[in-house]
Order: structure tokens, then sequence, then C-alpha cells
């Protein structure tokens, strides 16, 4: 009873808030327990200097490293333009891989528990479990999974030098839960993501829920795009018993808090390993190795 009634309070949030916020990804999460320094897959927001004075690459006042007036270009026998000001950027670049390799606790990511196979493609991940008969897979992306740091804590960070005073980057993605069943023709699917504001913990109360359920519907096995010919329940004004026994569903198959909690260590190691992998990329077309 203390669950349904601290779920229906957590809809009527998601109803108020809902006008406001299209989309889950606008503010991090502050959970202790992921952004405690024990996690290995958490590291400091080293890359938000830049947005932190000066409001992102967009703003529009830029400072130049070098003059625009002209530019020495410097030949090395591969046929392409190389400049005084790509030779800075390939030494910073060298410099920022070395760090954020220092950052980096492992080279291999965090394991889920509960049996889940991992199948990553690029930034693209499929957590794949059969459960007597049934196949439930989730599906995320780490592109696009750390909210935009909030203007106070750019405030406190700026002109702070020391990394433990950098607020944490963590990837909290979308995902999406699909379950199959063997006689079934479609599949049931979950639209889910992490909602901006951190769920609260009353006295006495079950723990609430730390991801939600933001659409439900029945799509053929398999497909990558979502048809919008299929009808699509969107649980923002959904009657709260029905989302409650839909939250029940998925974590009777393993989607609940420990596998949203697991499900962020996992992304935040994968997106971390794919910005050193794009770093060092970057580094060898500047550089033309």
């Amino acid at each position: 009873m203390l669950k349904s009634l601290s779920r229906a309070v957590s809809t009527a949030v998601r109803i108020s808030t809902s006008t406001m916020f299209s989309a889950r990804a606008l503010q991090p999460l502050t959970r202790s327990t992921l952004c405690s320094s024990n996690s290995g897959a958490i590291r400091p927001f080293s890359r938000s200097l830049w947005m932190m004075s000066h409001n992102g690459a967009a703003s529009v006042y830029r400072p130049k490293l070098f003059s625009s007036k002209g530019f020495t270009p410097v030949s090395c026998g591969c046929g392409s333009l190389h400049t005084e000001g790509d030779k800075a950027f390939g030494n910073f670049l060298s410099d920022e891989i070395k760090e954020e390799k220092k950052i980096q606790k492992s080279n291999t990511l965090p394991k889920m528990s509960g049996g889940w196979e991992l199948q990553q493609n690029g930034t693209e991940a499929k957590l794949i479990r059969t459960i007597s008969g049934e196949k439930v897979t989730v599906t995320f992306n780490v592109n696009n999974s750390i909210p935009p740091k909030f203007e106070e804590e750019a405030e406190q960070a700026q002109g702070q030098k020391s990394a433990e005073n950098e607020p944490d980057i963590v990837s909290s993605p979308n995902f999406v839960v699909e379950v199959t069943k063997q006689a079934a023709k479609h599949s049931l699917v979950f639209d889910c993501h992490y909602p901006e504001d951190e769920a609260i913990h009353g006295e006495g109360e079950e723990e609430s829920d730390i991801f939600a359920i933001r659409e439900v519907s029945f799509q053929p096995e398999g497909d990558v795009e979502w048809k919008e010919t299929a009808y699509t329940l969107n649980t923002d004004s959904l009657d709260w018993a029905l989302y409650d026994h839909l939250m029940d569903f998925l974590a009777d198959r393993g989607v609940d808090n420990t596998f949203a909690d697991e499900l962020i260590e996992l992304s935040t190691a994968m997106e971390h390993h794919e910005y050193i992998k794009f770093l060092e990329d970057l580094s060898g077309f500047v550089k033309c190795n």
C-alpha cells in the first residue's frame, strides 16, 4: 500500500511538470550512491571548463588562441594542410587524453547483476536476458546522455583548479525495455527515462522509483524505429494504479531500482570510453597520423 501511495505521489509530480520538461536529460542526478568517490565509472567534470566560463562553444564571444590574420602552413609530406594552430591543437589533445586516462579507473566495463548479457555496437548497447521463455531486451545509447550542468555548479567550480572540487560526470540515458513472449506477435515496449528530480524517500516508506515509464506500446519485435501507427500509452495522465502495475511488471523481469543504478554505472563507463576513443581519433586526424 505504501509503495502504491509513493508511486501515486510520483505520478502527480510527473503530471505537474510534464509541460515544463519534454525530455529527461536536463539535470544531473545527485544521488550520493551514484556520485560516491568509490565508483570506478564516475569522473570529475573536466570537459566543462570552457562551458563554465564562456557558456559553451555557441557563446557569442570566443577568445582566439591565434590571430586570424593568417596562418603558417607546415608540410609533413601527406598532402594535407597543417598549421601552427593544428600543432597546438594536437598537443592539447595529447594532454587531454593523458588526463582522461588517469581518471579512467578500469579499461573493462562493469558487469550487470541478474544474468544480463551485454551486446555493444559503438555508443549503443543492448542488455538481454531470458526468463521462463520470455526475452527481455534493454536498449540504450550513451550519446547525449550526460545532462547539462547547473549554472550554480559552474559558478562554484569556476576558478577552482582542484579536480576534487569539480562536479562528477554521470551518464543517465533514456532506455527502451522490450518484452517478447514466444506466442505473441508483438513485443510490449516501454520507453523509460530518469526523471530530472531526485527520488524522494519518505520516513517509513519503501524506496521510490529512480526511473520512470514515459510511454508504453505494442511494437513489432526487433524493430529499430518506433511505429507511430501503433497506439502509444502516455503515462503523464495515466491512472496511478495502472502505472503501479506496469512498474511491477518490469520489476518482476529484473528492471528495477538496482538495475537502474547499475545501468547508470555501465553507461557512464561506456560514455567515458567512447569519449577517450573520440579524442584519440581526433588527435590522429589533426596530426595526420
